[in-house]
């Protein structure tokens, strides 16, 4: 398997899928993350493909314990005093300098929440073709053989729609963001995987495309965002954080746009995608969230 690997990603949906062929998991709010267990040491890629090694050193040094040759997907979470998932945390590291990450770590290390095995020590290998039954199956065995303290753990799962359903009902304020439904004789396909892979959030979350900003390149301070429906809106202003990050993947073209609701902005050039909270309405107001 060759590095980065594209990840699998669900399909939004309004409620959860019925039937005799789904697990549903819980979706944690914290960071996508495949771990790689190579001969020689521990990589850690981020759904875009970058390595964040040096940001998550701790789960770095946790996945030693896995065999050489394992590759897992699954999601960085980190948790407060409470017991909380925090998304803010998790970001506060991911955007972190190798130094500030360590003093990060130390304060509040992270866990690794796997929820897919894409990748067995030999004589397996790559086994993203098998269905997810026998890949949850394997990461489950794979995990029990790790230390009683270890931070890598698998997410949980029910094949019962209605213990899923309390799970979305009343875990939202520990960070339990939704449920991913995934059909038992899926295989693990990378994108979007039309109705393998289904969830359900809380929040009315939606992944758009960065049309522009206005502002500086190194300073935006809201973004024209390209919605499902085909129109260009506006974003509320973005946070100081949020801005920081998003201007490093910002390439600028000359000249002015416009938005459907005439807003002037810059547009870029490539392909950038951040989640946003969205109304359905077409003056809706739109709020980015986090960068994809």
């Amino acid at each position: 398997m060759d590095w980065p690997v594209s990840v699998a990603l669900a399909q939004s949906v309004p409620e959860l899928p019925t039937g005799t062929d789904w697990s549903y998991e819980m979706k944690l709010d914290g960071h996508r993350m495949i771990m790689w267990r190579t001969g020689d040491g521990v990589r850690l890629q981020a759904r875009s493909g970058r390595d964040v090694t040096a940001a998550w050193g701790d789960l770095a040094l946790a996945g030693h314990h896995l065999p050489a040759g394992t590759v897992l997907d699954g999601e960085a979470v980190i948790t407060t005093e409470d017991g909380r998932i925090s998304f803010e945390a998790a970001q506060a590291r991911a955007a972190s300098a190798p130094t500030r990450a360590h003093r990060l770590a130390a304060q509040r290390p992270a866990h690794y929440i796997a929820f897919d095995a894409l990748q067995l020590p030999s004589p397996n290998g790559d086994i993203r073709a098998r269905p997810y039954s026998e890949r949850r199956a394997a990461l489950l065995n794979l995990l029990a053989e790790l230390p009683a303290n270890t931070p890598i753990q698998a997410v949980s799962a029910t094949t019962d729609r209605d213990t899923a359903l309390t799970w979305y009902n009343t875990l939202h304020h520990q960070g339990i963001e939704g449920i991913v439904a995934k059909r038992t004789t899926s295989p693990y396909r990378a994108g979007r995987t039309g109705t393998s892979w289904l969830k359900i959030r809380h929040a009315d979350t939606i992944d758009a495309t960065v049309a522009g900003f206005t502002g500086t390149a190194h300073q935006p301070r809201a973004l024209a965002v390209r919605l499902p429906d085909g129109r260009i809106a506006l974003s509320q202003r973005l946070t100081t954080a949020l801005a920081t990050r998003i201007a490093l993947r910002l390439v600028p073209q000359s000249g002015r746009a416009h938005t459907q609701d005439g807003d002037a902005y810059t547009p870029v050039s490539g392909e950038v995608v951040v989640e946003v909270v969205a109304g359905t309405t077409r003056h809706a107001v739109v709020t980015v969230v986090r960068l994809r």
